[in-house]
């Protein structure tokens, strides 16, 4: 057995930690939404402003809530089957209409789900009964939440397990399937076709009280330029023709738990790039991308948001992301079956992967299981 079993048994990821459930533009004042994480139906409502959550599934006789949404006021659901009706703040089941008078009002309740909204994006707290969240900052990159950081982004489903995507976000190797990406013309940026880490190279980080995670420093890495099959090259990469002394690389990827990767001076210098990978259930991921940079006025944060959709939207997100969504479709046919984390032949370059899995071992607060689904 690996030294790092609890994420071999992760398939519907770890318990106890926040999760991002949905953008904050996709949930107007009043709405209700639908989403799935660890596992786990849950609804969500915008009251006054605040998101609450509360689990999809009624206490009577366990249909989805969802199924034929019923909010006749503001602070309250009810299911469409009976007329079971719960409080969206606690849960509690405050009446039930078919049945007005019945002794279970009142004494129950539906699991509820705290809720933390910043930088653009609905968090989810995904943990056990009488367990107090983990403070937030805990469980997000380190930047993610400055003050001068706007950020903005967009969001896919994606057919893959969640350890699927998070291993290619973090793959030095993977640079090879990007050589081909608009990104790399639109921005003149230097892409070689590897570039590998060693172990010794990649800092941990594992302090009490802070994000767990793992870094990589490309300064570290080994580049290679030009791909070459019996001695003759076959394939290049590509060297920027910049010559103002600005980045002309990405300069390091970290990957954090729950599942979340920031890079570095990506998609282009001075900006970053943070990419979420939500278990749904074991064979697909809610993947979150947004993209950030330092501003000093809501100025320059509206033109970063506005470069994100007329730019970095259909360059960088559609045209060197998707690969990404493509090289994970095929990893899938392989990593759905479990045998596989245990018969895959990793080489050196595959150092910082090894890192992750041994640190989510280490540091996750529980594995999700179908148990707790019920």
């Amino acid at each position: 057995m690996p030294r790092w079993r609890d994420y071999l048994e992760a398939k519907l990821g770890f318990r106890n930690h926040w999760y991002p459930a949905k953008l904050s533009r996709e949930l107007d004042e009043g709405a209700v939404a639908k989403v799935t994480i660890c596992g786990e139906n849950i609804l969500l409502r915008r009251i006054d402003g605040q998101v609450r959550a509360i689990r999809d599934r009624c206490l009577h006789r366990g249909v989805p809530l969802s199924h034929k949404i019923e909010c006749y006021t503001k602070d309250t659901i009810t299911c469409w089957y009976h007329g079971f009706t719960y409080r969206w703040d606690d849960g509690a089941l405050c009446d039930i209409l078919a049945s007005p008078d019945s002794r279970a009002i009142g004494r129950a309740s539906l699991r509820t789900y705290p809720v933390e909204e910043a930088k653009g994006l609905i968090f989810l707290f995904i943990g056990d009964d009488g367990i107090a969240p983990a403070p937030f900052s805990e469980d997000v990159p380190p930047t993610f939440l400055d003050d001068d950081l706007a950020l903005e982004g967009d969001s896919y489903v994606v057919a893959s397990n969640w350890r699927v995507g998070a291993e290619n976000g973090f793959d030095g190797l993977h640079v090879y399937i990007h050589r081909d990406s608009p990104l790399v013309p639109d921005t003149d940026r230097s892409l070689p076709i590897g570039h590998t880490a060693q172990s010794g190279d990649v800092e941990v980080i594992e302090a009490e009280g802070r994000p767990k995670g793992i870094y990589d420093s490309f300064a570290n890495h080994h580049v290679l330029w030009d791909g070459a099959i019996g001695g003759e090259i076959v394939v290049k990469g590509v060297r920027s023709s910049r010559t103002d002394g600005s980045a002309t690389r990405t300069t390091a990827a970290s990957l954090w738990l729950p599942g979340v990767l920031r890079v570095d001076d990506f998609p282009d210098q001075d900006r970053y790039q943070f990419e979420w990978y939500v278990p749904i259930d074991e064979d697909h991921h809610y993947y979150v991308i947004m993209i950030g940079r330092r501003v000093s006025s809501e100025e320059e944060a509206r033109a970063h948001r506005e470069e994100f959709w007329a730019r970095w939207k259909p360059v960088s997100l559609d045209g060197f992301n998707n690969q990404d969504i493509e090289a994970r479709l095929a990893l899938e046919t392989f990593y759905r079956n479990d045998d596989a984390w245990l018969s895959e032949m990793l080489i050196e370059g595959d150092a910082p992967i090894v890192k992750w899995r041994e640190l989510c071992h280490a540091h996750n607060r529980g594995v999700q299981s179908p148990e707790n689904l019920r």
